[in-house]
């Protein structure tokens, strides 16, 4: 299997996928976390763009989604079917990428087998911030209920994108070890989600601009001048722009200044919580953002966890995106008054 997971040697050099230890030594923690009782089956989906051994540890049923690069539709498989390098390296060179959402037919297949085996079910699903596919798994999920009264099975907005929804499903599956319900893992997780933090950058507005994310002449302006964002999320999971910075290294500084600002540190019998760093083939900025992390006081053995963008989340950020993805403060507490006041009608937190 090829790998998104990436390490560095000494001199910070990107090694061989094999050898990112600590998403080594995270999954053998989820594999004794998951392999004990537990009355829950999680299942997950690509676009939480896990490194492929923490997939692997996690015990549960991962749904690929599909993307499309110069015509051809491909599953996004984990990078076993093609390398990040390729993927990226054929979208440097103009091949046009796009996504697709999972069918009705499929959500309906894996609920299907859910039911039939009877265990309480939980699908953390990719944001309804950033794709409709949510809305066709709870229609599937409606679907299966009826047909099979009284079996449990929900649909939870991850609210998270990337890799940030990784850290999510690893305490997911931590929590259930535990011994939570189904019923309550949802509830943990409708409200843990808003404690997950991540900031990136991209290396170019091209492919936003391909996208209609963004007025090209834009993007060309933006290319002339250096500029590079920092786009962080929403509480539903869409982006959302913090900053314009004057080159990269001054948005990979913005974007440790709010790492600052915002991580919270946790540990226990497992340990510290994860922090994820994930780049789309930018191996060397990903490594550069780790090595001055480990400078932050307590974070000098916090586990990291590396792996690579996505096809799906890569066709509309494209090469070059880096970000940093943590457990932090509640999101919920940057919101304005306003804002408070709005979700207060809506009923919701």
């Amino acid at each position: 299997m090829s790998s998104r997971g990436q390490s560095a040697s000494p001199e910070g050099a990107p090694t061989e996928p094999s050898t990112n230890a600590q998403a080594s030594q995270e999954a053998a923690r989820l594999g004794r976390a998951y392999h004990a009782t537990s009355n829950v089956n999680i299942i997950v989906d690509s676009c939480a763009d896990f490194a492929p051994e923490v997939a692997r540890a996690l015990g549960v049923e991962v749904l690929e989604f599909p993307f499309v690069l110069s015509g051809v539709e491909h599953l996004d498989d984990l990078w076993q079917s093609m390398s990040p390098h390729e993927f990226y390296e054929r979208m440097r060179k103009g091949e046009p990428a796009s996504t697709s959402a999972i069918t009705l037919g499929r959500y309906l297949e894996v609920f299907e087998g859910a039911a039939k085996k009877g265990t309480p079910t939980v699908y953390l699903a990719f944001t309804r911030g950033l794709s409709s596919s949510i809305d066709v798994a709870r229609q599937a999920a409606q679907t299966v209920r009826e047909a099979h009264p009284g079996f449990e099975l929900y649909v939870v907005d991850n609210a998270n994108p990337s890799s940030a929804a990784q850290l999510l499903a690893i305490e997911a599956v931590h929590q259930a070890s535990n011994g939570l319900t189904a019923a309550e893992l949802v509830k943990w997780a409708e409200e843990a989600r808003y404690y997950l933090q991540g900031y990136f950058t991209l290396e170019s507005f091209d492919a936003l601009a391909r996208g209609g994310r963004i007025p090209p002449a834009a993007a060309q302006v933006g290319g002339k001048l250096d500029i590079k964002p920092e786009l962080s999320y929403d509480l539903a999971g869409a982006l959302t722009l913090r900053g314009m910075c004057r080159g990269r290294k001054k948005a990979l500084r913005a974007i440790l200044a709010d790492f600052k600002a915002n991580y919270l540190q946790e540990s226990g019998a497992d340990g510290q919580l994860p922090v994820g760093i994930i780049s789309a083939d930018a191996e060397k900025d990903a490594h550069w953002l780790a090595d001055q992390l480990r400078k932050e006081p307590g974070c000098q053995d916090a586990p990291i966890i590396f792996s690579s963008v996505g096809p799906v989340i890569g066709a509309h950020v494209g090469p070059g995106m880096v970000a940093l993805v943590f457990w932090g403060k509640d999101r919920r507490e940057g919101l304005s008054f306003t804002d408070r006041l709005a979700r207060r009608v809506r009923g919701e937190q």
